[in-house]
């Protein structure tokens, strides 16, 4: 009969210690973490919850990201040799999916905030690359 007791408290202590160790794998494993909000992962630089499509790639150093009290305000560029249309279609089929409302053509909001896709010819390195930029505000 004692030992189920101690059993039960070296299980609860073994719990207890484990608890961080596998808290810390959090950041590793959730798209929304900030290993993720580096750019690190498969989602557009700056936008931890907007997933790169593939064959674009980042053609900025790093994103323009303003958090303030109302709002965050992000800009990013992506570019790559996929049409237009692709791109389009990528992120009106994946950003619904998402919790992204679409309200006009290229122009999805959610919980507050406005998701815009252009396509700046001046981005674009070369004729054969598409360039989208990726800019967020409030709403």
């Amino acid at each position: 009969m004692t030992a189920f007791p101690a059993l039960l408290r070296a299980a609860s202590a073994a719990f207890l210690l484990a608890g961080p160790a596998v808290a810390g794998l959090g950041s590793l494993l959730i798209p929304n973490s900030p290993a993720f909000a580096a750019g690190s992962g498969p989602y557009v630089p700056g936008l931890t919850d907007v997933p790169v499509m593939p064959g674009l790639a980042s053609a900025e150093s790093e994103p323009l990201v303003f958090d303030k009290p109302g709002g965050r305000i992000v800009q990013t560029v992506l570019a790559g040799a996929v049409p237009r249309q692709a791109v389009l279609a990528f992120y009106d089929q994946t950003l619904p999916q998402l919790g992204w409302r679409r309200t006009a053509e290229r122009v999805f909001v959610r919980e507050g905030e406005e998701l815009r896709l252009e396509f700046p010819q001046a981005a674009a390195s070369a004729k054969s690359a598409t360039a989208v930029r990726f800019t967020l505000t409030p709403r």
